[in-house]
Formats: C-alpha cells, sequence, structure tokens
C-alpha cells in the first residue's frame, strides 16, 4: 500500500473542489479604497469620491451614520460629514460589506434573510467592541458580515448544501463544521476566509472566520488575541440575534459561551445586562 500517495491525492481533490467554487473577485471600488487607505496620508476628499461615485452606498453610509448602534444623536446630513463622524476605517468597513452584498448572490429561498442577519450581527459585533473596548470596532464590523459568506458559496455550489447547513444548525454537541466537512470536504468557515483573504481583508478577520466554531481557540494562547476576541464577542452578538428573532438561546452559545465569557471577563450578570442593551438598540436601530 503506497501511505504517501493517498495524502496526497486527498490533497489534490480538496484542492480542485475549492478551485470549482466560485470565488467573487474582489471588486474595483474596493480596490481603489484600500489603495487610498495604505496611503501615507489618506485623502478624505478621494475616500469621499470613491463612496459618491455609488449611489447605493452613499445612502448606506448616511444610514449607517445616523443609526442607533453607532449612536447617531449628530445627524450627517452628507457623505462627507457621515466619514467625519463614523471615521475612515469605519466607512472602509461598510463599503466592504456593502460590496460584498453586491457581489454574492443571496436569492434563494434559503437565503432569504442571509443579508439582513448578516447586517445585524456586523453591528452588534461593533456595538459590543465600543462597550466593552474590546479590539477594533471596524474589524468587528467587517468580520461580523464576512464571517458567514461561504454559506450562499457553497449553496451556489452544492445542491444538497441547504440541508447540510439546516442539519448543522440543529447539532447540539459536535462543531457546526462538522457535517458540512463530512458531506463536503469544506465548510462555510473555510470559503470565507479564502473570500476574505482573496479580497484582501485583514489577517485577523480572516483567521476569525475560518475559526468562528472552533471555541477552542478561545483560549489558546497561541492564537492572536484579535482573532480571540472576534470569535468570543460573535458568539454574544449570536445569542443577541437568536433572542431578538424569539429563539431562546443558540445552540452555539451552548458549546461556547463559558468560555467567551471568562476570555472578555464577564460575569452572568454582567453578560445578561449586555445583552439586554443589544437588544433594546436592535429594536431602536
Amino acid at each position: 500500500m503506497n501511505t504517501v500517495a493517498e495524502p496526497i491525492q486527498q490533497i489534490d481533490q480538496v484542492d480542485a473542489l475549492i478551485k470549482s467554487i466560485r470565488i467573487p473577485p474582489r471588486p474595483s471600488l474596493l480596490a481603489d479604497l484600500q489603495r487610498e487607505l495604505a496611503a501615507e496620508d489618506p485623502s478624505l476628499d478621494a475616500i469621499g469620491k470613491i463612496v459618491a461615485s455609488d449611489v447605493g452606498m452613499s445612502g448606506a453610509l448616511l444610514k449607517l451614520a445616523n443609526s442607533a448602534i453607532y449612536g447617531g444623536r449628530r445627524k450627517a446630513k452628507s457623505v462627507e460629514q457621515a466619514i467625519l463622524f463614523l471615521g475612515i476605517n469605519q466607512v472602509a468597513a461598510m463599503m466592504t460589506g456593502l460590496l460584498a452584498r453586491q457581489a454574492i448572490p443571496a436569492n434563494s429561498a434559503a437565503l432569504a434573510s442571509f443579508w439582513d442577519i448578516s447586517t445585524r450581527r456586523a453591528h452588534a459585533m461593533v456595538f459590543l467592541s465600543r462597550r466593552l473596548r474590546m479590539g477594533e470596532p471596524d474589524v468587528a464590523h467587517t468580520f461580523g458580515l464576512f464571517c458567514d459568506t461561504g454559506v450562499p458559496l457553497l449553496m451556489d455550489r452544492f445542491k444538497d448544501y441547504a440541508t447540510t447547513y439546516a442539519e448543522a444548525s440543529l447539532e447540539a454537541e459536535l462543531p457546526f463544521t462538522a457535517l458540512e466537512d463530512r458531506r463536503h470536504q469544506t465548510s462555510h468557515s473555510a470559503i470565507g476566509c479564502l473570500l476574505a483573504r482573496n479580497w484582501g481583508l485583514s489577517d485577523h478577520v480572516g483567521w476569525a472566520i475560518l475559526h468562528h466554531h472552533d471555541f477552542a481557540i478561545i483560549d489558546d494562547p497561541a492564537t492572536a488575541p484579535g482573532v480571540r476576541s472576534l470569535v468570543a464577542l460573535s458568539l454574544l452578538a449570536e445569542n443577541a440575534i437568536c433572542r431578538y428573532q424569539g429563539h431562546g438561546e443558540s445552540l452555539e452559545w451552548n458549546k461556547g459561551g463559558a468560555a467567551a465569557c471568562a476570555y472578555l471577563g464577564l460575569s452572568g450578570e454582567e453578560t445578561a445586562e449586555l445583552l439586554d442593551e443589544l437588544l433594546e438598540a436592535f429594536h431602536e436601530d
């Protein structure tokens, strides 16, 4: 038996599978924005022009700047004011998310609320990041939007993936991705990480997407704190969204909630108060 050839063949098969999944290319507007942000002294005027070149993006930016999640007591009346209120990095996160929504199809009945939930998760991540002073809000926003982007891509690739995803959502003990890996030799976490890398998102976002159902990483000192924080905060965000939808606590919270609270230094009472605040913000948004 050739024990060396078998693993190599398996790697080749997985590589061919991943190549068969349509990963949308990085949008030109995002490339323009990232190029400006990488400049030694990014220009607000140049960023404003990039935003203003897309009517939908301009409207979304103003809505976001004036939302309750972002503490919209001051009302932005123009793109320029919105950029000043939110800051360049948060504007970049918002633009990246909007471009993702345009680039990634989510038109099936199974994905009817995909982007609504992703947007709510992103807002929750910003709220939690600011409230706990944990990490950078714009990075949290981007992670919140992108962590499940592998789902519509896998639904586009596999006719039976919707069934896989539904069954994985009901798994109370095994990692969410276990069933995906067994049936499809990949997972929405792996594909989402690949998309993040192809789009030039931060390394922390990419790694957190890859591991956002791997809650052992929260207690792993070898993993960057920024990655561990995103995974921990995402558990709080998902739990709040489940409660907002009337589903009670999420199954993922039962798997990793205790580790997340310990890492974030939250007591049971503090966690309950924080979730109540987040739910209130959801209702105001």
